[in-house]
């Protein structure tokens, strides 16, 4: 993928996390709250939840590898026109253009092992490294069956279907996905759900406040 050095005009940032992690709301609120801050917000929706939804899944797939290749090529395609839109709506404003990626490519790492990742990606033409570098930041919501097991629900997301054991452990593989990007921030349940979506975008906000 050709990701343009725009110079900041156009930032790029990542949520992504374990499931029942509150990217939900932290996707409503950086909506929200960056729009009232003057900034144009494109969220690019997750791919994962856009194919299984349309019957697109492992099981039809018969394997973790041959879906991640239709997801990966999805994603990639979907990445190059959200930048391209971007680009192009950055000129009309004066603050820069936000994409909010709900997951970036490098989460798809989370589901299968490292070797299979890197045939995937290079199969895409590009390497691990330089699909590091489309991000500007990440940030990373822990899964609520980490010190919140009592939110833990299935309930508002037909497409998991996770067990908490299983959470942790999907949460963990997308620590080690994401653990060589250099400005990855880690938010876990340490307070509230409020106070949990609070710290998030006070981290954004210092992060966005920075390139001014």
């Amino acid at each position: 993928m050709d990701y343009l050095d725009n110079g900041q005009k156009v930032v790029r940032i990542v949520l992504t996390g374990g499931p029942c992690s509150g990217k939900t709301s932290a996707l409503n609120l950086v909506r929200e709250e960056l729009k009232d801050a003057g900034y144009q917000i494109l969220i690019m929706p997750e791919t994962a939840t856009q194919l299984i939804s349309a019957g697109i899944s492992p099981a039809v797939c018969q394997s973790m590898f041959t879906y991640q290749r239709w997801q990966m090529r999805l994603q990639m395609e979907k990445e190059r026109i959200y930048a391209g839109a971007a680009e192009e709506l950055s000129s009309l404003h004066k603050k820069p253009v936000l994409i909010v990626y709900d997951r970036g490519m490098l989460d798809n790492k989370a589901y299968v092992t490292d070797e299979e990742f890197e045939e995937l990606i290079g199969e895409l033409g590009v390497t691990e490294e330089e699909a590091l570098s489309w991000y500007d930041i990440v940030f990373h919501l822990d899964t609520a069956a980490k010190g919140a097991e009592k939110s833990y629900s299935c309930d508002n997301n037909s497409s998991r279907t996770e067990t908490p054991e299983e959470a942790i452990a999907r949460d963990d593989s997308s620590l080690h996905a994401w653990e060589e990007h250099p400005n990855r921030h880690i938010i876990d349940n340490s307070t509230d759900f409020e106070g949990k979506m609070q710290r998030l975008f006070s981290e954004m906000r210092r992060f966005l406040d920075s390139l001014e």
